[in-house]
């Protein structure tokens, strides 16, 4: 009888669920592969149980002997044990699943480690997308106001606290000291929670009878943060003898002969205890301000919190937007001072980053810790890491599944925490959108049917090529200049790339790939032929970034190795040359792709195939771009400052212009460029007072452009953005003599002085004040009271202003040291920003005979990591290679950026990095192209 009333029931039950399956989702439980440490599982058997009885759903469980449930277990539960999970909708996890484990088109919950960026995560999140894999991160289950709803923190910071106080007993032991400390073991090592606590109650008692050691004085443990990770740690901290202080009272504690042994100090941080502002060093006074603008703060932690705490637990949220609570460079300052005896040993001893936080708030966590192996030391002197406790340094803990020390209770929590989400998606139809889950699984999901949701779309630049091979690609870097930095950051986020830095200034190279581990440094003489081509022959791309006439140098090597190639540079006659050979040989030689050439060529052309598309005409084109100092930084003779050699400014200042307006072309001739500069270029932005001149030859970019014959055009123009007052300035010292380029004349000049009073009396005798002036008023022809004069003879005054001496090996000519002289003096200084700034001006012609202006502008500063320059010429030439790497670029020879391919995905990606173009629109006006100069001349 009772047979035949459980056959009864399993019927009942068999056809509950098969009527219920039109719409219940299926649940799969994975087995966890990442760590043997691992034993926690997202599900508990009594949730499955649970599970099952109230929606009628099937629940698969891959077999596991270390998980810390039983197969058993979950049959009981009336799961299906099962290597198989093809059945399950749902498959949950807990720690990252391998590439070859996932499979396709089912929903995924895990902590995945992804939306951050992480690197090494970047493989797995394109296989996921490759695979069409929703992905739902349980790190991004959060109310309405952002409080996480599933998550393991508390007993992350309760394993975390155990397990550092486990490592400082061995630390002091290494230093010489026996602690009751000794007597904790690792958070594994007890059966649950419950049995910690009673370990650390009876540590406590030792602490209480024969104290902490007198050497060191007071023990005082920091905590950052106030979420889980700092209860959990409080918690357990709290089975000891202790007593809490504010973060203000640590320096007179530290001072205290008297201060009590038999008891633990314990302080929570506030931001307001080691941010500071940057300009004054003022404290923190808004948080919001902070949050908004973390560029403008700094940490003093070094010196507020460090000099008076043996211990910090990191529970506080951090990620790069913010200052690193602690720097290398501040922890190495801080070491020293305690070398010498300025701070107390034992002071900064141990780090318990219990988030894990790798080069992150603190940048000594250089990588991850395991659980049996989970403690190093980083002698920041030597700048080495080691792991012999009698040595010297800082103790680094950064177990990154603290959780999985306490299996139980922890997958419990998770497992009551996490049902009722799970609940409403088993109840919904695996074919559901997304948009038809609640709200908090939508926010939560990270891809969904092959795509990275909108919250997510900034990932896409770190996703990794899918390679034909098994290996890494490798990119060859030709130079080590300033636009190098941000091109290598960039590429260095792709898990699937190497980069070798090739430079004749090795320290500029190390510079470049000292904080990469997937870069490295060479030296290279570029004239050396044999180790150019040997180093292009291991290379995937080449990008040349050397000085723009020895481009066709590495190009022929490149086509001789049939390797691609990149550079910033314009396209010049003889790279034009190289076209056949380079097409013949499959190669590609992408040019143009920094900025100005570059960036003004993709958001051009954006508009223009968009104009064209409509069936619309260019009938007008003038284009400005210019690099500049930020406002407030452009307080110097010519408005103008110098990140690299001047040079090159001053030599274009001579060169002939040609450019096409008013349906005819027009010449300036290179020695009066400056002299018929445009005197008013007008932006959206009314705040910004230009002036312009014009760039080369314009002519050429309506073929490029594929703007037609440009007889049907009014203008087609190029010129180059500079503050008011520039160009004359500029004609006046051409007029008086430092741009002259054909007598050497650096011998005769011991001091500028000499140098200033040998060009503009061409005597190589001192002169008076007197005489100096009389000179630059006879060489300008001017009045002695004009503005001009005073102007020049204002920046001569500033100019001479410089106390060092001439060093001839900075070159020959006047114009050269006049180059090296505004290099030294119109530099930035420490704290200044940059500026790019560019404006397209469009006259289209549309079907019904409409005419509108369509503008397009672009104002981008420099930040504290690099400046605007570095970043808009930088990061296009990585995207570029980025399109090479991925083979996006199907063309051969020799190129432009001008394909919508090429130009769509990187104007994309700098959207991002806040690079982007302000359009509009406005009826049609005739430009106003005249360059009269200031009429000074």
């Amino acid at each position: 009888m009772i047979s035949k009333l459980l056959q009864v029931n399993q019927y009942q039950r068999a056809s509950y669920v098969t009527t219920r399956r039109s719409y219940v989702s299926t649940i799969g439980i994975r087995r966890e592969d990442k760590s043997r440490w691992e034993r926690r599982s997202a599900l508990t058997p009594d949730t499955v149980k649970k599970l099952i009885q109230e929606t009628g759903t099937q629940v698969y469980v891959q077999p596991s002997t270390k998980r810390i449930f039983s197969n058993t277990c979950y049959e009981k539960a009336g799961a299906v044990v099962t290597e198989d999970l093809s059945k399950a909708d749902i498959i949950l996890g807990i720690k990252e699943v391998p590439e070859k484990s996932l499979l396709n088109e089912k929903t995924y919950l895990f902590f995945s480690h992804t939306h951050k960026g992480n690197l090494k995560n970047m493989s797995m999140l394109q296989t996921i997308l490759d695979k069409k894999i929703r992905l739902i991160d349980y790190e991004l289950l959060k109310d309405e106001t952002g409080k996480r709803l599933v998550a393991f923190g508390q007993f992350a910071g309760k394993a975390g606290m155990v397990d550092i106080l486990h490592g400082m007993g061995h630390r002091f032991l290494g230093l010489g000291y026996s602690t009751p400390f000794m007597y904790t073991s690792m958070a594994h090592a007890y059966p649950t929670i419950a049995d910690a606590k009673s370990s650390l109650r009876r540590v406590g008692e030792l602490i209480k009878t024969t104290g902490t050691p007198k050497d060191f004085g007071p023990l005082v443990f920091a905590f950052t943060g106030g979420g889980n990770v700092f209860q959990g740690a409080m918690e357990m901290l709290k089975e000891l003898p202790h007593e809490f202080v504010s973060a203000k009272d640590l320096a007179d504690l530290a001072r205290d002969k008297n201060s009590k042994l038999d008891r633990l100090y314990a302080t929570q941080l506030d931001l307001t205890d080691y941010i500071e502002y940057k300009n004054d060093n003022r404290p923190l006074q808004s948080y919001e301000d902070y949050f908004n603008n973390p560029h403008a703060y700094q940490s003093n932690f070094h010196h507020k919190i460090a000099p008076y705490v043996n211990c910090v637990v990191t529970g506080a949220y951090w990620d790069k937007r913010y200052p690193r609570l602690m720097t290398n460079k501040q922890l190495l300052e801080f070491e020293l001072l305690k070398k010498s005896g300025t701070i107390k040993e034992g002071k900064m001893m141990s780090l318990a980053d219990v988030v894990c936080d790798v080069k992150g708030a603190f940048e000594c966590l250089s990588h991850c810790t395991n659980i049996d192996d989970g403690f190093y030391y980083y002698d920041v002197i030597n700048d080495i890491e080691h792991k012999n406790a009698e040595g010297s340094g800082i103790q680094v803990m950064g177990i990154d599944i603290l959780p999985a020390e306490f299996p139980v209770e922890s997958s419990s929590f998770f497992s009551e925490k996490l049902y009722p989400y799970l609940k409403k998606m088993v109840n919904t139809s695996p074919a559901a959108t997304l948009q038809e889950l609640p709200h908090i699984i939508q926010n939560s999901t990270i891809t969904d049917r092959g795509k990275l949701t909108k919250p997510h779309q900034e990932l896409k630049e770190l996703l990794p090529s899918t390679l034909n091979g098994n290996g890494k690609k490798t990119v060859l870097l030709l130079g080590s200049g300033m636009v190098a930095g941000p091109l290598v950051e960039h590429l260095a986020r792709r898990p699937d790339v190497n980069i070798v830095v090739a430079s004749n200034t090795t320290e500029e190279a190390r510079a470049l790939t000292a904080h990469h581990t997937n870069a490295e440094a060479t030296l290279l003489d570029i004239s050396d032929h044999s180790e150019l081509s040997r180093l292009v022959s291991l290379a995937d791309v080449v990008v040349s970034l050397v000085p723009a006439f020895l481009h066709t140098q590495v190009a022929n090597v490149c086509i001789e190795q049939r390797k691609d190639m990149v550079t910033a540079s314009y396209v010049s006659k003889e790279m034009e040359e190289l076209e056949t050979r380079a097409r013949k040989a499959g190669v590609l030689i992408m040019n143009e792709v920094g900025l100005d050439p570059g960036i003004d060529h993709m958001s051009a052309m954006k508009i223009i195939d968009q104009v064209k598309r409509k069936g619309s005409k260019i009938r007008s084109f003038i284009s400005w771009c210019g690099g500049l100092p930020a406002p407030e930084s452009s307080n110097v003779p010519l408005g103008y400052k110098f990140s690299w050699s001047p040079r090159g400014v001053l030599t274009a200042s001579g060169n002939d212009a040609i450019y096409w307006t008013q349906g005819k072309q027009h010449t300036i001739a290179g020695d009066s460029l400056l002299k018929k500069h445009f005197p008013v270029v007008r932006t959206p932005f009314a705040g910004f007072v230009f002036e312009g001149l014009a760039n080369r030859n314009s002519l050429g970019y309506a073929d490029i452009y594929g703007l037609g014959n440009l007889t049907e055009m009014d203008t087609m123009f190029r010129g180059t953005l500079r503050y008011q007052g520039y160009s004359d300035l500029l004609h006046a010292f051409g007029k008086l003599g430092f741009l002259e380029q054909s007598k050497p004349i650096a011998d005769q000049c011991q001091y500028w002085s000499d140098y200033f009073d040998l060009v503009l009396s061409n005597k190589n005798t001192p002169l008076t004040l007197e005489e100096r002036h009389e000179c630059v008023v006879n060489k300008l022809g001017l009045p002695k009271d004009h503005f001009m004069v005073q102007k020049a003879w204002s920046a001569i005054h500033y100019f001479l202003s410089s106390q060092n001496g001439i060093n001839t090996r900075q070159g020959k000519t006047a114009l050269d040291l006049f180059s090296a002289l505004l290099s030294d003096r119109l530099k930035y200084e420490k704290g200044e920003k940059d500026m790019v700034a560019m404006h397209h001006e469009f006259g289209v012609e549309h079907r019904s005979g409409k005419m509108e202006t369509l503008t397009s502008t672009l104002v981008k500063y420099g930040n504290e990591h690099h400046t605007a320059m570095a970043d808009t010429v930088g990061l296009p030439t990585a995207m570029t290679v980025d399109l090479i790497l991925d083979n996006k670029i199907p063309e051969r020879g020799v190129q432009r950026p001008t394909q919508p391919h090429v130009y769509l995905p990187i104007l994309e990606q700098l959207e991002l990095k806040d690079i982007k173009f302000i359009e509009s629109v406005r009826p049609f006006s005739p430009n106003q192209l005249n360059a009269t100069g200031s009429n000074t001349w």
